[in-house]
C-alpha cells in the first residue's frame, strides 16, 4: 500500500514538473535605474539595489530557461503600473499586485521572450521595443486624428497609409535584390518618429509588406505624408561581391524627392549635431534616389 502511494506521488510530480514546462512565464523588468527607485518605496518590493536587482532577475531568467519553461520579459513602468492599479481598484503595495500587471503588460506592453541573452544585452532590446511600439501607436493615432478631407471626403489617414504603402513597395521593387535597411525618420509635435524596415530579396522576387516591421514603417511614413512634414528615408543595400548602396529621400509636401549622390554624401558625412565634416564610411557608395513618387498626390 505505501509502494502505492509512493509511485503515486512520484508520478504527480513529474506530472506537475511536465506542466510546469509547458506553462509559460512572464518576468517584469525595471529597466533604469528611475524606474527603479520609483519602486522602492513600496514596503513589499524588497530590493534597494539596482545592479544586484538585475543579477537576480538574471538568475531567475536563466534557471526558468534551464526547466525548459517558456518566459517573456515585460518592462515594468511604474506610473503604468500606479495607473493600472487605481484603474482596478487594487493595491499598488503588494506581490500580488505586480504580477497582476506584469501579465497584463505582456499582452499588450512591450515584451520579448527571454533566449538568454545576458541582461545588459537585454535592458536595451527591450528598451528598444517600447520605444519602437510607443512610436506605432503614436503614429496610429496621430493618422486616426486627422478624420475626413474637407474636399472629396475621403479618410486622411486611410489614404496615406494606401500611398505610404506603394510608395515602400515601389522603392524595394526599385531596389533589387540584396538585403535592404530602411530608415524613416518624421518630425513630430511630441517627439522624433523612426521606423526601421529590414527586408531581404532575391530576383524576380515579388515585395510582400506583411510583417510587423513593414507595417510601422509605412505607418511612420503615412504619418509624414499625411502632416506634410520634413522627414526622410534612407536605404542601405547590401549584396555579396559589391559595396553596399547608400540612397536617399526627403520627404517635403507630402512626397518622397529623391536626393542626388552629393546629398546623401553630405547627409551622411556631416555630424548632425555639430555639422562637423565625418569621414566618408569605406566600402560604400553614396547614389542618388530614385524617382518612386506617384504623378498626382491627393491633398
Amino acid at each position: 500500500m505505501a509502494h502505492t502511494k509512493s509511485t503515486k506521488h512520484h508520478k504527480s510530480k513529474a506530472m506537475r514538473r511536465t506542466l510546469r514546462r509547458e506553462a509559460p512565464s512572464t518576468v517584469g523588468l525595471l529597466a533604469d535605474e528611475q524606474d527603479f527607485a520609483a519602486m522602492t518605496g513600496y514596503e513589499t518590493f524588497v530590493f534597494d539595489d539596482h545592479t544586484a536587482y538585475l543579477k537576480e532577475v538574471e538568475g531567475l531568467l536563466r534557471a526558468l530557461a534551464a526547466q525548459g519553461v517558456h518566459t517573456t520579459v515585460a518592462l515594468f513602468d511604474p506610473e503604468d503600473f500606479l495607473e493600472f492599479c487605481r484603474a482596478t481598484g487594487i493595491d499598488p503595495d503588494t506581490a500580488q499586485s505586480r504580477t497582476r500587471f506584469t501579465a497584463e503588460v505582456a499582452v499588450c506592453g512591450a515584451s520579448l521572450p527571454y533566449t538568454g541573452q545576458p541582461i545588459d544585452s537585454l535592458v536595451p532590446l527591450l528598451v528598444n521595443e517600447a520605444v519602437r511600439q510607443t512610436t506605432w501607436e503614436y503614429a496610429t493615432l496621430l493618422l486616426a486624428r486627422l478624420g475626413n478631407c474637407a474636399e472629396c471626403g475621403e479618410d486622411i489617414g486611410r489614404e496615406a497609409l494606401d500611398r505610404a504603402s506603394r510608395l515602400v513597395t515601389r522603392l524595394l521593387e526599385q531596389a533589387g535584390p540584396g538585403s535592404h535597411h530602411l530608415v524613416c525618420s518624421v518630425p513630430a509635435e511630441e517627439e522624433q518618429l523612426l521606423a526601421v524596415l529590414h527586408a531581404e530579396r532575391t530576383a524576380n522576387e515579388p515585395v510582400r509588406l506583411t510583417e510587423i516591421g513593414g507595417a510601422e514603417f509605412v505607418t511612420v511614413l503615412a504619418a509624414g505624408i499625411a502632416v506634410e512634414s520634413p522627414g526622410g528615408v534612407v536605404l542601405r543595400t547590401t549584396g555579396p561581391g559589391a559595396p553596399d548602396r547608400l540612397h536617399g529621400w526627403r520627404l517635403q509636401q507630402g512626397r518622397l524627392v529623391a536626393l542626388t549622390a552629393g546629398e546623401v554624401f553630405s547627409a551622411y558625412c556631416t555630424d548632425a549635431e555639430t555639422g562637423d565634416p565625418v569621414s566618408p564610411e569605406p566600402g560604400v557608395e553614396y547614389c542618388p534616389g530614385f524617382d518612386i513618387e506617384e504623378p498626382d498626390i491627393h491633398h
